[in-house]
């Protein structure tokens, strides 16, 4: 599978690049960077620290967006940390961002790549939104996306709204927009799903278990996170590892139940800005919305692909 991935790097988005990384069948052509969790300057470094500390820093990392479509731009650091990656030890970067724009990078893969491309989309959708804004052509260049976003009960950043989307609300509508236009295969994975995948002590302990520079940092990091408002405030046993669903959906769709819709983003009103109004649809649909994962095979997965790093 051929497949980019566009990130804001963020605790969960690394431990989703490496999730990525250690897989065989997912031939990841670039990697794009957004302000989101993070401005976009550290969202670019951190996705350079994961791929070094994977051992893939031959991976091209290109710096996107730094600020959303139309909205003042926000960040998550009382989430991830000041650093985007909740103070983890490690270096800083030895390798450089690719000093061609993100979303002229991700135009040009799309636009060369001999066949179709899968998009996964781990943050706020504005380097997205502008390459399909720029290029509408480029919807029929995608063979598959993958969003992490929305919520389809309560909000994580809002009580309306899921951060991703609430970041750059008029991004998420603008590919929304285009999927249904086009006709784009797309499966969203947002709060209802991942709030059923929680990183338990007891995962914990086996990705501890692995001892290696890759498990070391990523129980760093999740020890952090779970330490967040969401998951303290939801009385959690544990962080929701959000994006890395969206990788193992790409990885392992059997371990995920979905279902048809149609989905608009509240772009107008200042007291639901970003909410995700789903609405379940009878028949086939070019929109999938994720409802159901088997967790423990989710973990399963995880585990292994961390194992297998190179590092």
């Amino acid at each position: 599978m051929t497949l980019w991935i566009d990130c804001d790097p963020g605790i969960d988005d690394a431990i989703a690049l490496l999730l990525a990384l250690a897989a065989p069948e997912l031939d990841l052509q670039g990697i794009s960077t957004v302000a989101g969790n993070v401005p976009v300057t550290l969202t670019a470094a951190n996705g350079l620290r994961i791929l070094e500390l994977a051992g893939y820093a031959d991976v091209p990392l290109y710096a996107g967006c730094p600020v959303p479509l139309c909205r003042s731009p926000i960040f998550a650091a009382d989430i991830h940390g000041e650093d985007g990656l909740g103070g983890v030890d490690l270096p800083p970067p030895q390798t450089q961002v690719n000093p061609l724009f993100g979303v002229t990078a991700l135009i040009h893969a799309l636009r060369q790549s001999p066949t179709p491309m899968t998009i996964a989309t781990l943050g706020p959708l504005t380097n997205l939104a502008m390459a399909l804004i720029q290029d509408p052509s480029l919807s029929q260049r995608i063979e598959k996306l993958v969003i992490m976003g929305g919520a389809l009960g309560q909000g994580n950043i809002t009580t309306a709204a899921e951060f991703n989307f609430y970041a750059d609300p008029h991004a998420a509508q603008v590919v929304f927009d285009r999927v249904e236009a086009y006709a784009i295969p797309t499966t969203l994975i947002g709060l209802d799903l991942t709030h059923q995948v929680i990183a338990t002590p007891a995962y914990q302990q086996r990705i501890a278990a692995l001892n290696s520079p890759v498990s070391r940092a990523v129980v760093q990091m999740l020890a952090t996170y779970a330490q967040t408002p969401e998951a303290l405030e939801r009385k959690f046993a544990g962080p929701p590892l959000h994006d890395p669903c969206v990788i193992a959906y790409l990885l392992q769709p059997q371990l995920f139940q979905t279902r048809s819709a149609q989905i608009t983003i509240e772009t107008q009103s200042s007291l639901t800005l970003g909410r995700s109004v789903i609405e379940w649809t009878i028949g086939p649909s070019p929109l999938q919305v994720a409802t159901e994962i088997k967790v423990e095979g989710f973990f399963d997965l995880l585990i292994t692909a961390l194992q297998t790093c190179p590092a």
